[in-house]
């Protein structure tokens, strides 16, 4: 059994799991990564269908704007209001930057989920922030893993950051974590077996303790 083999075998509980389906997003490869876990995946915007799900995914790839037109257009903003105090929420990439307040990007809020705001990111290195980079953290378990960036716009450093990454002299927030509200900017699904131990670590409770994660 290889080591991807071992990490699904040991790792897995086969939650329900529905990625919210706004037509913005990298979903094939996210989706293939959970159902490699184990888990039972569904893409939908169907309300029933994201309440009796046991973990919502907001995926994101493209214009923060954008992503809000069709958040809007779609009804599923007072919906994931109400479903992200009921359940685990992981945003990855855009759909992390969608968690906070505002954004640079099209000058438009965002959900409001997670205090702050998304900046362009300012550095001497080509931007976007593309390819692999090792996190910093407190957290053993992922201080040192590296993972797949692709990003132009990044969330500061904040109560909720869990892990940074450093690009050019610039700390960009790479996780988050609010209660059960999950936030990944880098890609997981191409991050290899440490994206996918991350990404089952996400979806079966997180990075921090109940009491740290509600401060």
């Amino acid at each position: 059994m290889n080591t991807r083999e071992t990490a699904a075998a040991e790792l897995t509980d086969g939650r329900r799991i529905a990625i919210v389906d706004y037509g913005l997003g990298n979903v094939a490869n996210v989706r293939r990564a959970l159902e490699f876990l184990g888990h039972r995946v569904e893409l939908t915007k169907d309300p029933d269908v994201l309440r009796r799900a046991d973990v919502l995914i907001l995926p994101g790839v493209g214009h923060f704007a954008d992503a809000m037109k069709r958040l809007e257009a779609d009804g599923l903003i007072p919906l994931l209001t109400e479903l992200k105090e009921e359940k685990p929420f992981i945003g990855i990439c855009l759909g992390m930057q969608l968690l906070f307040e505002h954004s640079e990007e099209g000058d438009v809020d965002g959900l409001g989920f997670i205090p702050g705001a998304i900046t362009r990111i300012e550095t001497r290195l080509p931007v976007p922030h593309l390819g692999w980079n090792a996190l910093a953290s407190d957290r053993p378990e992922l201080d040192g893993k590296d993972m797949y960036f692709i990003h132009t716009y990044k969330a500061a450093p904040g109560p909720h950051t869990v892990a940074t990454a450093d690009y050019g002299g610039e700390t960009v927030t790479a996780l988050v974590q609010s209660g059960q509200l999950i936030g990944i900017q880098f890609h997981p699904e191409k991050s290899g077996d440490a994206g996918l131990i991350l990404l089952q670590q996400a979806v079966t409770g997180g990075f921090r303790e109940k009491e740290e994660a509600s401060e």
